[in-house]
């Protein structure tokens, strides 16, 4: 896993304890998985429409801003089911060497 994915899994572990007051990250755990979920679909969304909006050769800040926060409220409903990001980083690697077309065939048997 990197180094930026490690660093920001032990830091929601961290502020998963923390005070709802000062913690952004605690008052979601706080409000439950459902207000978890809700930002989730929330950011998907937005990345949606950032990329849409993100020309061939534009600068793609806004995009990349929209999937980081997308993957920072995915990895705060992963700790709150308890569920360790290297889980997902050892699930993409697992699928290095199987093609797209393959790999989704395979779920459905």
């Amino acid at each position: 896993m990197s180094d930026v994915l490690e660093q920001l899994a032990a830091t929601l572990q961290t502020r998963r304890q923390a005070d709802p007051e000062k913690s952004y990250v605690a008052s979601l755990h706080q409000q439950g998985l459902n207000k978890i979920l809700e930002k989730v679909g929330e950011e998907a969304t937005e990345v949606i429409l950032a990329a849409k909006d993100c020309a061939p050769g534009a600068a793609p800040d806004a995009l990349v801003g929209e999937v980081a926060d997308l993957w920072f409220h995915s990895m705060v409903m992963l700790s709150h089911l308890d569920i360790d990001v290297s889980k997902v980083t050892d699930c993409l690697a697992q699928r290095f060497d199987i093609s797209g077309l393959e790999e989704k065939s395979s779920r459905s048997r």
